[in-house]
């Protein structure tokens, strides 16, 4: 990736729907090698996809959850089968193994806590879980998909 690549990604994250021919002008390319660039981007995995954000509280999910999960259970076949089941749960919006005093950290998002409520029962229910922690947003400060591409390539 190139300096020019970049520029891509970061007009890119910033509004997936540009015209080729805006991003081209702005990146200082013609239209053809610019959509070039963005087709090899596709293809080697650097961009995974292109979609619409939606605002939660305008669909109807304004409970945003952080679930802490601790296990007991280490073997691959129940790290296989909690992985099949957590990522099939619509709520679960973000899915990590984590290192440090936590196994797990989910983000989830409800409509409200009759919903998560719902949620936790079905999580607890499907597999044996040590410890289950549930912290809920108050206010979304900041949310981003942006990733800061300038600092992290030391440009």
């Amino acid at each position: 990736m190139d300096a020019t690549d970049t520029k891509i990604l970061m007009l890119l994250q910033e509004n997936a729907s540009i015209s080729i021919a805006e991003l081209a002008q702005r990146v200082n390319l013609s239209q053809t090698p610019c959509w070039k660039r963005i087709q090899r981007l596709e293809t080697t995995g650097v961009i995974e996809k292109r979609v619409a954000l939606v605002n939660p509280e305008k669909v109807g999910l304004g409970l945003t959850v952080f679930v802490s999960i601790e296990i007991s259970d280490h073997s691959g076949q129940w790290l296989q089968r909690f992985a099949e089941f957590v990522s099939a749960m619509p709520e679960v919006m973000e899915f990590y193994r984590m290192a440090g005093d936590v196994d797990y950290m989910l983000r989830v998002a409800v409509p409200d806590m009759a919903a998560y409520d719902r949620f936790y029962q079905r999580l607890v229910e499907a597999v044996p879980l040590k410890n289950v922690t549930s912290r809920f947003a108050m206010q979304r400060v900041k949310s981003t998909t942006a990733y800061d591409l300038v600092s992290s390539s030391g440009r």
